[in-house]
């Protein structure tokens, strides 16, 4: 087998998976998306790739191979996160329903799998994807796959246990047309823990850690680039940085009056129910008005992750809601990835994508036990040719 390299992301949106997939080594190709913003950011980050704003429910995956000069086979990894929003555990549990238009478009990811026949496909979802329906859509790629000749592994993992500063629970199906079962890589981070060893793996990264490095605003302030505040003090601000000089997308969304004056009222870590009488709301998510502490582990971000009554997004030393690259270190973008758009739409695209450096520590296990499963396949093979040939000859001397 030659080496994997081409990968195409389908519902790439901004490009989480993309960057991912790129810093594990592999040449993405192309970016499909349906939302002309999100693919906006993604062709800025990727001007080297086919930015393609397509319906792939309305498009035949033969005519998409013409489009990007593949032929079925030809492809290394098909990747994608088809939106599932039936599974959500946001939406009310009688509202799901198996048939979901909004389920849909995993059955279209799997026709593209079908038809373009990658060697290696990565597919990711809302954790509750696995279990949802009693497992009838895992079963139902587990067959389709499998049918098609692909060995599919499936995991829920926690992108906090691989170095983002975020608790994110997703699922991932990872399937080949090699033979062998893929193993997912080990955690590489763990909870802060009083038990302390010589062999113990990093802490979880805290949101200071991650974001403590920026500069410091009042709402309504920043600018499209600046410097950053002060020189890295974690590593994870240093993998954060890479060679850059500047900070982009670093604006403060304006609040409210209402709104700031709210976040006034709290300490860090304090949210809704430590409001005062006069400034309560008629209700509410648990953890609206919510300011983060600075070392916590960021909860799960969302699309709407602009507004302070959706979550627990209040900066946990400025009197303001998170900046689009703090909310971007947070999901473990680079700081070289630029976004475009509205602050909304920038919000969006990143409260939908998948954390890249999660992508990475998965994606650099695809080449690594692919080579090793070849290995021992060819070893195995000249065993076998070795054993054949002293037989017969055993026999040609009797």
């Amino acid at each position: 087998m030659g080496k994997i390299n081409r990968a195409i992301d389908l519902f790439c949106g901004c490009g989480g998976i993309s960057v991912g997939l790129r810093s594990a080594g592999f040449q993405v190709i192309a970016g499909v998306d349906i939302e002309p913003t999100y693919l906006c950011s993604f062709s800025k980050n990727f001007p080297e790739s086919h930015s393609l704003l397509l319906d792939i429910a309305e498009v035949n995956p033969i005519d998409f191979m013409d489009m990007v000069g593949l032929r079925s086979g030809d492809l290394d990894i098909l990747a994608g996160g088809p939106p599932c929003q039936g599974f959500s555990k946001n939406v009310p549990r009688k509202q799901r329903y198996l048939e979901d238009p909004r389920n849909k478009l995993v059955k279209t990811f799997l026709d593209y799998c079908t038809a373009l026949q990658p060697r290696f496909i990565l597919m990711e979802n809302v954790a509750e994807m696995k279990n949802g329906f009693e497992q009838s859509y895992t079963q139902e790629i587990l067959n389709r796959l499998n049918g098609e000749g692909y060995t599919v592994t499936y995991e829920v993992l926690n992108a906090a246990n691989f170095g983002v500063p975020q608790r994110r629970r997703r699922a991932f199906f990872i399937a080949n047309r090699l033979g062998f079962e893929f193993k997912f890589p080990e955690s590489t981070h763990i909870k802060d823990s009083p038990k302390i060893s010589l062999f113990s793996q990093p802490k979880h990264i805290t949101v200071w850690e991650a974001i403590g490095d920026l500069a410091a605003l009042n709402h309504g302030e920043g600018a499209t680039q600046c410097v950053y505040a002060c020189e890295p003090f974690s590593n994870f601000q240093r993998l954060m940085r890479g060679d850059s000089r500047i900070v982009k997308n670093h604006l403060a969304r304006r609040l409210q009056p209402i709104q700031h004056e709210r976040l006034s009222s709290l300490k860090p870590g304090e949210g809704l129910k430590d409001l005062p009488p006069h400034l309560q709301t008629k209700g509410g998510y648990s953890g609206a008005y919510g300011r983060l502490t600075k070392d916590m582990i960021a909860p799960t971000i969302t699309r709407w992750v602009f507004h302070p009554g959706s979550g627990r997004w209040g900066h946990p030393v400025d009197i303001r809601t998170l900046t689009i690259r703090e909310i971007a270190r947070l999901q473990s973008f680079p700081d070289s990835f630029e976004f475009v758009g509205t602050f909304t739409q920038q919000a969006g695209q990143l409260g939908n994508a998948v954390p890249p450096l999660l992508i990475q520590k998965i994606a650099e296990s695809i080449p690594n036990q692919s080579v090793s499963f070849n290995l021992v396949n060819t070893s195995i093979s000249v065993s076998k040719s070795i054993f054949s040939s002293n037989d017969g000859s055993e026999k040609a001397a009797v």
